[in-house]
């Protein structure tokens, strides 16, 4: 689309939280954010703002109790990963560090590392940038389950 406005990616992703040490924690010791901005409001720490140093995107934590149980369970984002290489080389990391995960699956057009989950419950999943399936379109994906119940008998 001709007119469409210049964008540049995602400027970073917010989520949250009950406990922002806690979270601010996991998430500096098993995906290798770096803390960069805390924010205090009232003498209290209510937010962070975290950095990858290796490319990922910008994180904000916000303590919002209420909000993180809500959200517990659902995949906010997936996280760009290199390739099948280097997402085989975090899922190694994780597990070694005790976290559970669903290992290394293919998907639509890359790979993908789903059901890890953070000290919220908000399940971090990681995407490879590197493609297996030529995306030359736009593609529908049919829930597999669904053709299950197609090919039943009457």
């Amino acid at each position: 689309m001709a007119d469409a406005p210049t964008l540049a990616g995602v400027h970073h992703l917010k989520l949250p939280v009950r406990d922002i040490e806690r979270a601010r924690g996991w998430y500096e010791s098993r995906p290798g954010y770096e803390l960069l901005i805390e924010f205090v409001e009232e003498g209290r720490l209510m937010g962070v703002a975290m950095l990858h140093p290796r490319g990922g995107p910008g994180l904000a934590l916000r303590l919002d109790p209420e909000r993180a149980e809500a959200a517990a369970g659902f995949d906010y984002f997936a996280i760009g990963v290199p390739g099948r290489a280097a997402l085989d080389d975090l899922a190694d990391r994780l597990a070694g560090m005790g976290e559970s995960h669903a290992g290394v699956h293919s998907a639509t057009i890359g790979w993908i590392l789903p059901g890890l989950h953070d000290p919220d419950g908000h399940e971090v999943r990681f995407y490879t940038v590197e493609q297996h399936t030529d995306q030359s379109g736009p593609t529908a994906v049919h829930d597999p389950r669904e053709r299950e119940l197609w090919q039943r008998p009457g």
